[in-house]
């Protein structure tokens, strides 16, 4: 039987603060197939995530298939803004969702899984984690800063991921991130250079694709995730219309599940997809073939079934 086998191997899974985001569906599809996990969460939802785990109020999301919990090797303060912890401002650096939290920069984080589990450690490395600050401004009215600061946290923190992680990285190893379709295609709302960043990823998994694939034999992925029910998700503003359009107009006419998209990084991460590198992967139900809407849903009326819970990856 052809089967994901990821026994023996580790991840790292950037980009994870609840149960309910594309990182945690990741984090499951990989320990499913055998791989050891290692996180990293935003500082000032660390003791949130930590404290929610270790009272047991993620434990319906953490079963696995043979009966066994999702379990962390270890779970890292990463903001992802800043390469090393020089470059964070004193005024975060004292905050005290920060200050306690030791080196959580990039390179800080990269340090101390290198000390823990040494050079050559990790087989995969998941980049799902975004930040767009002025996400519901127009782009036309978004600051330079706001532009530059949804740039950096996502797409060039994939760059500086890989940099950073070079020691620990197996031959062999899959880098994955998360992308949108805005990168593409004009999504009104999805505003504050969000769209351009994403673009920017996209292009850069490409170039990366070729440059760590003849100096490291690394493969260099992306997922182009439809709709889904992301806190995260919930910043854009407009996540009601963004489902139930999608819902209405894809070839399979079903909403997405986040599953499936840990299950596309399952197979992108193991040695079934050993001929894949520099691919945007759409998981969107085949949303992102259509040319024309086939219908637009009206609004739920008050006391009907809601999917006000669900939206569009901001990751």
């Amino acid at each position: 039987m052809l089967s994901i086998d990821l026994h023996g191997k580790r991840a790292f899974v950037a980009g994870v603060a609840d149960d309910g985001g594309f990182g945690w569906a990741i984090s499951k599809a990989l320990a499913e197939a055998g791989a050891g996990i290692s996180v990293g969460t935003w500082p000032p939802a660390y003791k949130i995530f930590t404290t929610m785990l270790r009272r047991g109020k993620h434990d319906d999301s953490r079963p696995l298939s043979n009966g066994s919990m999702l379990e962390f090797e270890g779970i890292y303060a990463l903001d992802a803004a800043y390469d090393s912890l020089s470059d964070a401002p004193e005024n975060v650096r004292t905050d005290r969702r920060y200050a306690d939290k030791g080196d959580f920069s990039i390179e800080g984080v990269a340090r101390t899984l290198l000390e823990k589990h040494g050079p050559e450690s990790f087989d995969v490395l998941v980049h799902s984690l975004a930040n767009g600050p002025e996400v519901r401004r127009p782009l036309l009215e978004t600051s330079r800063s706001g532009y530059l600061a949804a740039v950096g946290t996502s797409a060039y923190s994939l760059i500086s991921l890989l940099r950073a992680f070079r020691p620990l990285l197996r031959k062999g190893g899959s880098i994955l991130s998360m992308t949108y379709m805005a990168s593409e295609r004009v999504i009104p709302g999805y505003g504050g250079g969000m769209s351009s960043a994403k673009a920017a990823l996209e292009s850069d998994t490409r170039t990366l694709a070729y440059e760590v694939g003849r100096a490291h034999g690394w493969r260099v992925n992306t997922i182009s995730a439809g709709p889904w029910a992301s806190r995260a998700a919930s910043a854009i503003g407009f996540i009601d219309d963004m489902v139930r359009y999608a819902e209405a107009n894809t070839p399979i006419a079903e909403s997405l599940d986040a599953q499936e998209v840990g299950n596309a990084a399952a197979f992108l991460s193991s040695p079934l997809a050993s001929g894949i590198t520099g691919v945007t992967l759409y998981v969107d139900k085949g949303f992102h073939a259509m040319g024309k809407a086939v219908a637009f849903p009206s609004p739920p009326q008050p006391g009907a079934e809601s999917v006000a819970e669900a939206g569009v990856p901001v990751a």
